[in-house]
């Protein structure tokens, strides 16, 4: 009997190997972001914690700046992941209403104290003085924003999602948590006491259901 033709495109478990590989390649960048920052970075660091060939690495990363970027993507996305999940136990029986905008924000606030957050700040800080990295990170942070803004709107829910300073609120309470997160790098103190979530739960309180009143 004649065998069957192969199927066109890489054999499966060549495909399992690759794409194997270039999960350890990112799992160990990100381990190296988080741990050593940009400096520690390194392509050959990365190699060498996950075990790979540098012809394995450069295959799927030809550069450290898509190296780096595609980790601090891979993080994000599985932080994400986990914050949607999260947000649809926390939030399931919440009634949209001050509490419900509340624990919106606590959540939101969460995520600027994770991994991720701190990668990319090391990548922002590096992209100021490496044109490669700020290239490669425009375009994944157009992309990181639109799934940020996904999730938030399942957080807070389609009622508040439809006020019409939502969008505003958003975009400020990612700006003012950002600059405020920063401060952690060096500051020895508990986020979930920090005296700006009052401040922000106020504002949002008064900016949401004042203007559906309005």
């Amino acid at each position: 009997m004649t065998a069957a033709p192969a199927p066109p495109g890489r054999p499966p478990a060549r495909s399992a190997r690759s794409e194997g590989s270039r999960a350890l390649i990112l799992d160990a960048a990100v381990a190296c972001l988080v741990e050593d920052g940009y400096a520690g970075a390194s392509t050959l660091a990365v190699q060498a914690r996950a075990g790979v060939s540098r012809g394995r690495l450069l295959h799927h990363f030809p550069s450290r700046a898509e190296l780096l970027v595609a980790a601090a993507g891979h993080l994000s996305t599985t932080l994400l992941a986990e914050v949607e999940e999260r947000a649809a136990a926390v939030m399931a029986d919440q009634p949209p209403g001050p509490e419900r905008v509340d624990r919106a924000i606590d959540l939101m606030w969460a995520t600027f104290h994770e991994p991720p957050f701190w990668a990319a700040m090391e990548l922002w800080t590096a992209a100021r003085t490496d044109p490669g990295l700020r290239t490669a990170l425009q375009v994944e942070e157009r992309r990181l924003r639109a799934a940020i803004r996904r999730v938030a709107d399942g957080i807070w829910g389609p009622e508040i999602a439809a006020a019409p300073l939502y969008a505003e609120l958003c975009e400020l309470l990612f700006t003012s948590m950002r600059g405020v997160a920063c401060v952690y790098a060096f500051a020895d103190r508990p986020a979930a006491t920090d005296p700006h979530l009052a401040l922000w739960k106020r504002l949002a309180a008064r900016l949401l259901f004042a203007s559906s009143e309005g």
